[in-house]
């Protein structure tokens, strides 16, 4: 079983930044990937951003390339999103989730265990 527990949302400004952590647990994660999902109010859960744990590629939503940045610190078993230059469109709670195959990590079908999420909210 694995534990995903998100950290680090709040409410900011448009323009401003935020850090998104999430502190996973219950098994090693060699062969994973962990990823950031989003989802608004009245809207489908969407992708956000994912990272292979060996290795470290990277994928990104076209809506927020350039301005977030997801990383992990292996040896902790922690994974960041680095959000940037934040709108008012990037408000949702925010989600961690972990893959155990590497399948379609740009769909929530591709991941097997899910955080609890943290709110994210840009205002104008």
């Amino acid at each position: 079983q694995v534990q995903l527990v998100e950290s680090g949302g709040g409410l900011v400004q448009a323009g401003g930044s935020l850090r998104l952590s999430c502190a996973a647990s219950g098994r090693t994660f060699s062969g994973y990937a962990m990823g950031w999902f989003r989802q608004a109010p009245g809207k489908e859960r969407e992708f956000v951003a994912a990272i292979r744990w060996i290795g470290g590629s990277t994928y990104y939503a076209d809506s927020v390339k350039g301005r977030f940045t997801i990383s992990r610190d292996n040896a902790k078993n922690m994974l960041y999103l680095q959000m940037n230059s934040l709108k008012p469109e990037d408000t949702a709670v925010y989600y961690c989730a972990a893959a155990a195959r590497i399948v379609d990590l740009t769909t929530p079908r591709g991941y097997d265990y899910w955080g609890q999420g943290t709110q994210v909210t840009v205002s104008s």
